[in-house]
């Protein structure tokens, strides 16, 4: 721990009268959590946490900011603008690589942005995606290694866009040094990668840093890292500002280390965890993926995750985004939104009209929540069937929280882990696309299946014959039968009719996948 003022959790607990914004975060970090339990069941600020959940002033930054709440994820936009191409340290999953609109990963933009532009961008967007509500330089490099570029479009933004969230996202290597900046342009979000506390692991995952006019590696590097990044977390909880932790899960390197990691960031006031899987494909040309090192499966991700349940607030619907993506998590309409489209269009910041939208937003959000509880009712009666039993299923969704998208069109699949008392996001597999050119491509779906074959179910707005054979015959229900419902309500009322066939003897209840990493095995935890 760094010797900056820092206010402790005992401090908190011996004066609540009034709690500070800081208190809030910090009494939030301690308690495991933005959670309730009861009819709602256990929810996570960043699954869907809502206003019982938190303070009033931390619910109003989060309400409707899609990184921050799964349920907000649903129904809010966001943006990045692709204004800073500096980067100050090197991490072996990383290869900024521009031009490469097919690509859907951090550090990749199409096209980079003077700070005049990215605010002409922003204006255009808000104006044509009213529920478009948080913006965030994310890269391609290092936001607070381009500090001039940064802070220059966060000044404008205030000015001619008020409403917008502003986030940044840094690895924390000049973090300390800026906080002052970041909490003048009100900034009240901003995700630190971290990959490590343990400088040893570090230095396996960062070649070198470029600290004090020199370049700096090994040990040495990641010592730096290391305190940087600390220091920095706890001078942000100090003032106030939400934090989002992101780590990079890098089998055989920080997969039982990440345990650590997220109780040193609960500590200093974290308010949500994102581990997210290495991308290492060879293609993109980063040094872990030329070596050969490999990513986690959905499974390893969710068994690591799930060890980590009680410390810090997990988040687990993070797409990984481009540096320019534009649109809600799990899309991208950068392309609507180039600069010569943008000169072409009219544009109209109407700060009504986008009010006006986003409360019509709330009231669809509110009949999501009452349909999720209803079903919580009705899935609470006793029939006979174990009552901690558990189940993953995945969700062809098109957003707006509904089930609401054709098997064959999915490219993804949100997934759900279903019991009495909850319908809990726990993660989204990426498919390959079924449907190509209006007739089924049968050889996709191996994969398709091999992606969510630890689910019992996969719930949908419409199937077609043959790959329902293929489901069934792999185990795995497809259900069509909640088409344009509400997700929670979709899979609960699944649920609750899988227990009766259940109780009537009409099926047997089987485990799903590799039994070990269903059972949430992982040996940090221990």
């Amino acid at each position: 721990m760094s010797n900056t003022a820092f206010v402790s959790i005992g401090d908190l607990r011996r004066g609540r009268q009034a709690l500070s914004p800081v208190a809030q975060i910090l009494e939030t970090a301690a308690s495991g959590g933005c959670s309730t339990s009861g009819g709602e069941g256990k929810a996570s600020c960043g699954s869907s946490g809502g206003p019982d959940d938190m303070p009033a002033e931390i619910w109003e930054k989060v309400k409707n900011h899609p990184c921050y709440s799964e349920e907000a994820h649903h129904h809010y936009a966001r943006m990045h603008v692709a204004v800073a191409p500096a980067c100050n340290i090197q991490c072996n999953y990383c290869n900024r690589k521009y031009d490469c609109s097919n690509e859907s990963r951090p550090g990749v933009v199409s096209q980079k942005l003077t700070p005049d532009q990215a605010v002409k961008k922003v204006v255009a967007v808000a104006s044509e995606i009213p529920q478009m509500t948080v913006l965030g330089i994310a890269g391609p490099g290092d936001a607070l290694a381009n500090p001039k570029k940064t802070f220059d479009t966060f000044r404008m933004l205030q000015e001619q866009a008020p409403d917008i969230k502003l986030c940044l996202s840094t690895n924390g290597l000049a973090l300390p040094q800026m906080v002052d900046e970041i909490c003048k342009y009100n900034i009240d979000h901003v995700t630190i990668t971290i990959n490590m506390v343990d400088p040893e692991v570090g230095a396996k995952i960062y070649p070198w840093i470029f600290w004090e006019h020199r370049r700096v590696t090994g040990i040495e590097a990641a010592t730096i890292l290391h305190k940087q990044q600390m220091l920095g977390l706890e001078m942000l909880t100090a003032r106030g500002v939400l934090t989002k932790i992101n780590s990079v899960l890098i089998p055989g390197i920080n997969d039982e280390h990440l345990y650590e990691v997220n109780r040193e960031v609960k500590k200093r006031g974290a308010f949500l965890h994102n581990i997210m899987p290495l991308i290492s494909e060879a293609e993109h040309g980063t040094v872990f993926g030329l070596t050969g090192q490999r990513g986690p499966s959905a499974q390893e991700l969710k068994a690591v995750q799930d060890a980590c349940m009680g410390g810090a607030n997990l988040m687990r619907h993070c797409r990984q985004c481009r540096a320019d993506a534009v649109g809600l998590l799990g899309e991208d309409r950068s392309d609507e939104f180039t600069l010569d489209k943008i000169d072409a269009m009219e544009v109209v910041y109407d700060l009504d009209k986008r009010r006006a939208y986003q409360e019509k937003v709330e009231v669809e959000r509110a009949a999501q929540h009452e349909a999720k509880l209803a079903a919580l009712d009705a899935v609470q009666d006793d029939d006979g069937v174990d009552a901690d039993m558990k189940v993953l299923v995945a969700v062809a969704t098109e957003g707006h929280g509904k089930v609401n998208q054709h098997f064959g069109h999915a490219t993804e699949f949100q997934i759900f882990e279903v019991s009495k008392a909850e319908a809990l996001f726990v993660g989204h597999r990426r498919v390959d696309l079924y449907c190509q050119g209006g007739y089924g491509e049968d050889e996709q779906l191996p994969s398709i299946v091999g992606a969510i074959n630890d689910c019992h179910a996969v719930l949908v707005s419409k199937i077609g014959a043959c790959p329902r054979d293929e489901l069934k015959a792999a185990g795995i229900e497809p259900v069509d039968a909640y088409a344009h419902e509400f997700i929670e309500k979709a899979a609960l009322s699944w649920f609750a009719d899988y227990r009766e066939r259940i109780a009537r003897g009409e099926i047997s209840h089987e485990p799903r996948g590799d039994a070990r990493i269903r059972q949430g095995a992982f040996t940090a935890a221990a």
